[in-house]
């Protein structure tokens, strides 16, 4: 069954009055980059049937889908839309996790609107200014987490193709910072750079391996 708006209606039945969020990130598992959350408050009433029909996980959609969909969220006036992210420095220094719960924050942050209730994709809660309930496999289930899932990957996927610009050879441009063979083999050849996550285990072997050379000279 596609996404649809019944967890939405589940809460306005208890709220009627309630805004709802959908929450989701993109960007967990990658070597590099930052990781980036969409927040999205629907209007299911005015959400064109193309979005109703077209809204999924964005890992099920190809890149081309992706990039359609999120300019009919943009333009279709039935979306607010809100994105945040946290760079290398916080994943490093705070872990991926918690990094994560820093951006869906600073999404549901930046939507403008004071959110009764986050639907949240996954089943850990963030710490956000709003009830929050999670939902298991959520951006395939909720119309409103399938827009934030999409919203939060091809921002994050421009993020990178513009990184892979100022940093070519690692591949970014099509792997988005995951650890392919091509990007493992390019932080071996090329060495690291500053968007790189050096609390990684890949990453962090390249430096202890780095430490070891020098040490035997």
């Amino acid at each position: 069954m596609p996404p649809n708006f019944k967890y939405e209606r589940a809460v306005l039945k208890r709220l009627p009055a309630a805004i709802v969020a959908g929450v989701d990130e993109a960007g967990r598992g990658p070597l590099a980059g930052p990781v980036v959350a969409g927040a999205v408050i629907l209007d299911y009433k005015k959400t064109p049937k193309e979005l109703r029909q077209g809204l999924d996980d964005s890992k099920k959609l190809s890149a081309a889908r992706r990039e359609e969909l999120y300019s009919i969220l943009c333009s279709c006036g039935a979306a607010v839309i809100g994105v945040g992210q946290a760079d290398v420095s916080e994943i490093d220094s705070f872990n991926i996790l918690n990094a994560t719960y820093r951006a869906m924050a600073r999404a549901v942050d930046a939507l403008g609107h004071l959110v009764t209730v986050a639907l949240v994709d996954g089943n850990r809660a963030p710490k956000l200014n709003c009830d929050v309930e999670t939902i298991i496999q959520g951006d395939g289930k909720s119309l409103s987490i399938a827009a934030a899932s999409i919203v939060a990957k091809v921002t994050r996927d421009r993020l990178m193709t513009a990184l892979a610009a100022a940093h070519p050879g690692y591949g970014w441009e099509t792997n988005m910072g995951y650890g392919t063979a091509e990007h493992c083999d390019a932080i071996t050849r090329i060495g690291l750079t500053d968007h790189h996550r050096r609390s990684f285990a890949p990453v962090r072997e390249h430096l202890a391996g780095t430490a070891i050379q020098i040490a035997l000279i």
